[in-house]
């Protein structure tokens, strides 16, 4: 069951915020999308094309214009809005990034939960990430109950989200009604130049390498299925993982592969040749002006083994995830619908 409620989206314009919007306009809500002055809309109509009634649903968002870095556009942006879903983020696993990343993460939800607590918002769905989860116990799928892990080998993405949810946690004792999510990594048709879309042009471009890794990977249509089914639900004051399937990079990028009609990569690249890649990529950032396509985090990452249980989401609100391969075939169907038709 949908409730109509005064709904405000920040991210709209991103992968994510742009399915959320696409879920609750299909379900009658008249939503408030936060954006910034100048964004873009391209992923947003992307994603909104899918639908047979897409202008139709398009009419139903009010775009208003804020940054969540300017506390008095968000308590405006936040007048008579009975629900928040809070997408926004910056997401880089780039060392040079950090003081952006704790601005944008952290300063910027700390800004959405104190808004909320002065407008007297009744349901807040923060969007955190499985980077602030601790580490896996005796080889067990990793779950909301792992503790965080200080040791320095964390990204800083994964310090920003975490100190992010502190703040959100820190509302919550002041008596803001909230929920936290922490998707895996999210898989969907977004801009394809970056994030987890990129691995899909990486493959059509004719990716040779893949790795020993595994990771947790999820329908962007299932998380934000997820959010509206907690919001609806009422649940506060948890967290839950959302994550569909744990599935090595050698199984990933065959499917992703099949899909798009390619060949998948066959050579394994070690650790050696992942920590020669990420130096490498940073010099050529020095001279390029670009960000390094591999980072060091990214590099390591790629050849360790993360699972994750959504079990406490599953039994909470009886979820059901969308299978793996039909994910890959939604995906691959939209990039060459987009890019090569």
């Amino acid at each position: 069951m949908y409730l109509c409620l005064m709904i405000l989206v920040t991210g709209g314009t991103g992968l994510l915020g742009a399915h959320l919007l696409l879920e609750l306009t299909r379900h009658g809500h008249h939503v408030k999308a936060l954006r910034r002055e100048g964004s873009g809309l391209h992923v947003m109509e992307s994603v909104f094309a899918t639908a047979n009634d897409h202008a139709s649903l398009q009419s139903m968002i009010e775009w208003v214009e804020g940054d969540i870095l300017d506390v008095e556009s968000l308590i405006m942006a936040m007048a008579d809005v009975e629900q928040v879903y809070h997408c926004a983020a910056l997401v880089s696993f780039a060392a040079e990034d950090k003081k952006r990343l704790m601005q944008i993460n952290v300063e910027g939800t700390a800004n959405m939960v104190n808004a909320a607590l002065i407008t007297g918002i009744r349901h807040f769905v923060y969007v955190s990430s499985i980077a602030t989860l601790g580490s896996s116990i005796n080889g067990e799928p990793v779950s909301e109950g792992a503790p965080w892990d200080t040791l320095p080998k964390g990204s800083v993405y994964g310090l920003s989200k975490h100190a992010a949810e502190r703040e959100v946690w820190r509302a919550m004792a002041e008596g803001l009604q909230a929920v936290i999510i922490n998707p895996s990594v999210i898989l969907g048709p977004g801009d394809w130049s970056k994030g987890s879309s990129e691995l899909f042009t990486a493959v059509w471009n004719g990716l040779k390498y893949t790795t020993t890794g595994v990771n947790g990977y999820v329908d962007v249509r299932d998380v934000a299925r997820a959010m509206v089914g907690l919001a609806n639900a009422r649940v506060v004051n948890e967290r839950f993982v959302v994550n569909g399937a744990n599935v090595s990079y050698k199984d990933l990028f065959e499917a992703i592969a099949q899909g798009l009609g390619k060949p998948a990569p066959k050579k394994i690249a070690s650790p050696v040749a992942g920590e020669l890649a990420w130096r490498l990529f940073a010099v050529l950032s020095l001279f390029t002006g670009k960000k390094p396509l591999i980072t060091k985090e990214t590099a390591r990452a790629a050849q360790k083994r993360y699972s994750y249980s959504s079990q406490s989401l599953i039994q909470q609100i009886g979820f059901t995830f969308t299978p793996f391969r039909e994910t890959i075939s939604y995906v691959s169907n939209r990039f060459l619908i987009e890019n090569h038709q």
